[in-house]
């Protein structure tokens, strides 16, 4: 399994934009990746639903993780996203 561990960028957190903006990344990286706060409960970083239900604030650490066998460009991709609150996917890492 790989994971990255990363401090969400955002200032207001994983909440309404900033989450839209994190799960049509994660959908479209094609690869199937959870998120979840340090040491809690994943959850499907392709549903909103699920992503807004984890309540994560701005500088609260998230950890990325997927099973896929070539999800390494994805989760890096990703925690670049969080990690400095971009607006969108970055085209490379």
């Amino acid at each position: 399994m790989a994971e990255r561990r990363v401090n969400i960028g955002w200032a207001e957190g994983l909440h309404a934009r900033p989450a839209s903006i994190f799960v049509r990344a994660a959908t479209a990286s094609g690869v199937p990746i959870t998120i979840a706060k340090a040491d809690g409960t994943p959850v499907n970083a392709a549903s909103m639903l699920a992503v807004l239900g984890l309540g994560a604030q701005g500088g609260e650490e998230v950890v990325l993780a997927s099973e896929a066998d070539d999800a390494e460009v994805a989760l890096d991709r990703l925690a670049k996203l969080v990690g400095e609150g971009l607006e969108e996917l970055p085209e490379t890492v």
